[in-house]
């Protein structure tokens, strides 16, 4: 087996860096560029030729680029399946500490969190040999209610009738990540009328 291929190790697509780590030298890398062993995706970004990407490659992307980035509201409403839409940008939460790559390779709409509350809710996916870090389907929701003067309640409305047709989170979970959040107040009213 080809060794840079080898070095992915079935993931699609790797820092720069990584590869480094698993023996691959910068000067190797940027000749197997040249000579189409591997594509040049992005900053720091590489992936293989001819590697089928799954309609979630941009998440991999994203948290390949950006290790501490957690995949969030609109972005992770769609990854489970729980709207027909597909954002045009992809939704990611960040501590409120760490700073954006500034290059605008990877249309991001960026959502800040204190420390702590970052893992809340929190799932790995694998995806395309990569762990990518979701948010549950109730922490999801919970999420959408916080921003719904950005993304628009009936969005978030939406979002809470799908899943809980669906049977997609557990009630109690759900009202831990609200009141969590501080958002049992707001969804209160919509959640009595599901239950009703």
């Amino acid at each position: 087996m080809d060794p840079l291929a080898r070095a992915f190790g079935g993931a699609t697509v790797l820092r720069s860096r990584d590869l480094e780590s698993r023996g691959i030298s910068r000067e190797s890398l940027r000749r197997a560029a040249r000579e189409g062993g591997v594509v040049h995706i992005g900053r720091g970004l590489y992936a293989l030729p001819d590697v089928p990407a799954t309609e979630n490659h941009t998440l991999v992307m994203v948290v390949t680029r950006i290790p501490s980035a957690r995949i969030s509201h609109l972005s992770a409403l769609a990854f489970h399946g729980l709207t027909t839409q597909n954002p045009r940008e992809v939704w990611i939460t960040l501590p409120r500490t760490v700073r954006v790559p500034e290059e605008a390779a990877l249309p991001l709409r960026v959502v800040r969190c204190q420390v702590d509350a970052l893992d809340e809710g929190l799932q790995w996916h694998g995806i395309e040999g990569a762990k990518v870090p979701v948010y549950s389907v109730a922490r999801t929701v919970v999420d959408l209610f916080r921003q719904r003067n950005k993304i628009g309640i009936d969005v978030a409305i939406e979002a809470l009738r799908e899943a809980w047709r669906g049977r997609r989170f557990q009630l109690k979970e759900l009202n831990r990540l609200a009141e969590r959040f501080r958002m049992t107040r707001v969804m209160k009213p919509y959640l009595e009328s599901l239950l009703s």
